[in-house]
């Protein structure tokens, strides 16, 4: 997909953050815009903020990505408003520690729900509707470095993020003779509130558990907070990721310095290792 304008975006986790600066990327180069989010100040807010801007073909509606039926209802507002939809944004994401010393089951169904299964939701339930108008589409996931590497240690959130990049690389082999894109997105530290998701925890999963002070689990929730603030501005990774869409690119890195490759490096040469050495074994001499 080359030409945006005119087409329509779908965007959830649209209220802040990342999913955002989608919208306003989008909506600037001429697209009707979606905003889907589960927090509904902030998603009155965000039209707001954008239509201040000058940008008016924005609407919003809420959704919980973790829950198919919401997804559906979402998808039907957002035909009604707009008419078919080019691009659907899996955007919509919560962090969560586990570590091994604090396992909560609680927090692991929330994590994967809003993660992964709300990629799911969102292209089980899109992905018809682009193959049935026939105009071409993209879909965006948005992942993580931390989908890349093990750096976050035992957690639900790296679990999830790891999930999100294997299916879109499955995904996209399968979409390409259809004229439909696919784009990873795997951002470093970023400017959001991805640090305080919490606030939207849905009743069903309960409330999270405590963490004692000099905890691992809240020494590592300290360090991000830290990190998230002066992270990347989120329009700076929309802007890559238009250009990834115009481009039809698979992935979308932010950050590429030293440490991050190394930690890559590191990761997929310690996999080599091990195939080389099972190799061995299989062919002594």
């Amino acid at each position: 997909m080359i030409e945006l304008a005119g087409r329509t975006a779908f965007v959830t986790g649209g209220a802040s953050g990342i999913g955002l600066a989608l919208g306003q990327a989008f909506a600037q180069a001429g697209m009707n815009v979606m905003l889907a989010d589960i927090e509904r100040d902030a998603l009155t807010a965000a039209v707001a903020r954008l239509s201040e801007l000058g940008l008016k073909n924005v609407s919003s509606v809420i959704c919980d990505v973790a829950d198919l039926g919401s997804m559906q209802e979402a998808a039907e507002a957002t035909y009604k408003a707009f008419g078919a939809v080019h691009v659907v944004c899996n955007n919509a994401g919560v962090g969560g520690g586990s570590g091994i010393d604090n396992i909560s089951v609680e927090t692991w169904r929330w994590v994967l729900d809003v993660n992964l299964m709300g990629v799911v939701h969102g292209i089980s339930t899109f992905l018809p509707h682009i193959r049935g108008h026939g105009e071409g589409g993209h879909i965006v996931n948005t992942a993580s470095m931390a989908g890349l590497n093990s750096g976050l240690g035992f957690s639900p959130y790296s679990a999830s993020k790891f999930a999100v990049v294997n299916m879109s690389e499955g995904l996209a082999i399968q979409l390409a003779p259809l004229g439909i894109g696919v784009t990873v997105l795997c951002p470093g530290f970023v400017q959001s509130r991805i640090w305080d998701a919490g606030r939207n925890r849905q009743q069903r999963y309960g409330a999270a558990p405590a963490q004692s002070l000099g905890s691992p689990e809240a020494k590592l929730a300290a360090a991000l907070f830290d990190l998230n603030k002066t992270g990347l501005d989120p329009l700076d990774v929309a802007k890559r990721t238009i250009t990834a869409i115009r481009q039809n690119e698979l992935y979308v890195f932010t950050h590429t310095g030293p440490q991050w490759r190394s930690e890559l490096e590191q990761r997929f040469n310690a996999i080599l290792v091990a195939m080389d050495s099972a190799a061995a074994a299989e062919n002594p001499g």
